[in-house]
């Protein structure tokens, strides 16, 4: 009789089941802590891609009340924010005051949202309830990597992570000015420490360091980016050249895209940037086969409109109306070059990380950790400035940024010396 050969548990080849790769000790599933505004939450998202979690993703918001007088109220702790707004409510009521106070419309907490990553809901962070299923879970899930941005979630994360100290992993994205032992990492941009620096020490008034220095140097869980994060690899870029083809694909050669941000307190300008861009773009036409204009959600309308109608009808330039689906991908994807407005690093991040040309405009205009940050991407041969003297045609290249692969490194890293590592 020939004996009777039991199955070997699996051994690490693709397609074992999850119950043999590695028990308690492997991250299985992150939950993003996000603060509603998409700049930030992107970076969540593009690291937790960068770490192969993207599908296994649990999406939390710190919410803060919206409309009339709480949007001058942002400098409050959001508890304290949200008890002034109950007080408010209770004391005045739909009276003509309270409706004065709160705006012309109520604006709820934007709890509910299908518009980011195709969820139908988002929950309501809750530090205690978040501790409790990373504790209860624990033993049958494995540990939860927990990725957090933004000034309002910083509480937040790190009460998770003390209340679920042994069972979750805490990455705080953006500098949270003090006491970086609360989190088991801080990805943070280099230019965050401008203020250290002698240039930063000269430029920034002293009862202004307070608020915009980190209280110490980086230390050993700290990762310092070039820019920010973001969801835009060389696979998310694979997906959307293929959805976009049809439409970009024909265009003529080469496309230069154009993204528009808006004025921020570190980069003010106004109608002055929107003429400056638009002579500048009229001297390099000749050398473009076909242009793509895009504004953000934060492009004043005085600019918006001066493209629009100095540019609008020329036969190279597209201007996109804001209606889905949005191209921006697929411009990241299609585009042989970009320029992009000094004011948004978001934008240059994902640009930069094309390897393709870029072109900025407006870094006069910047100030504080913003002249740092163009400096650095002036420095390792990112970016140009945009001049109006610039032949499309001629194309330049340089090492990509890959800032949300290279904080992914240092997050395994972590987790290895805690004896834990990340499952696929």
């Amino acid at each position: 009789m020939r004996p009777i050969r039991l199955p070997e548990p699996p051994s690490g080849a693709v397609g074992m089941p999850e119950i043999f790769e590695g028990g308690v000790n492997v991250i299985r599933r992150a939950v993003v802590i996000g603060n509603g505004f998409a700049g930030a939450e992107n970076q969540c998202f593009g690291l937790v891609r960068a770490l192969g979690l993207a599908d296994k993703q649990t999406i939390y918001r710190v919410t803060r009340p919206r409309g009339g007088i709480n949007e001058y109220l942002h400098w409050l702790p959001v508890s304290l924010h949200k008890i002034v707004d109950i007080l408010i409510r209770q004391i005045f009521g739909n009276s003509r005051f309270g409706t004065v106070l709160h705006g012309k419309k109520l604006v709820p907490f934007p709890i509910r949202n299908g518009g980011n990553v195709g969820l139908s809901s988002i929950l309501e962070a809750d530090a205690k309830k978040i501790a409790a299923i990373a504790r209860e879970t624990f033993d049958k899930e494995g540990p939860t990597l927990v990725v957090a941005c933004g000034r309002d979630t910083i509480s937040l994360a790190s009460s998770v992570r003390r209340l679920a100290l042994e069972n979750v992993f805490v990455v705080q994205i953006q500098h949270p000015r003090s006491r970086l032992d609360r989190f088991d990492l801080v990805v943070t941009p280099r230019h965050d420490y401008y203020a250290l620096t002698a240039s930063g020490q000269q430029e920034i008034p002293r009862f202004f360091r307070r608020w915009v220095t980190p209280r110490e140097p980086p230390g050993r869980n700290v990762v310092l980016t070039v820019g920010a994060l973001h969801q835009a690899d060389s696979a998310a870029l694979r997906i959307a050249a293929n959805a976009w083809h049809d439409e970009l694909a024909p265009l003529p050669k080469p496309l230069l895209v154009i993204n528009i941000g808006g004025p921020t307190r570190n980069c003010r300008y106004g109608a002055d940037l929107a003429k400056q861009l638009v002579i500048s773009l009229h001297n390099v036409l000749t050398t473009c086969g076909s242009v793509r204009i895009s504004f953000s959600r934060r492009t004043p309308q005085k600019v918006s409109d001066i493209i629009v109608k100095e540019l609008g009808s020329h036969p190279k330039i597209y201007i996109w109306d804001g209606r889905d689906p949005n191209p921006h991908m697929g411009h990241l994807a299609w585009a042989d070059a970009f320029i992009i407005t000094a004011d948004s690093i978001s934008m240059l991040s994902e640009a930069c990380s094309t390897g393709k040309p870029v072109y900025v405009i407006g870094t006069e205009h910047c100030k504080w950790k913003f002249s740092a940050f163009h400096k650095t991407l002036r420095d390792r041969g990112v970016v140009r400035p945009f001049t109006g003297l610039e032949d499309i045609s001629n194309s330049w290249s340089y090492p990509p940024l890959n800032d949300a692969a290279e904080a992914a490194i240092r997050v395994r890293e972590l987790l290895a010396e805690r004896g834990w590592s990340l499952g696929r």
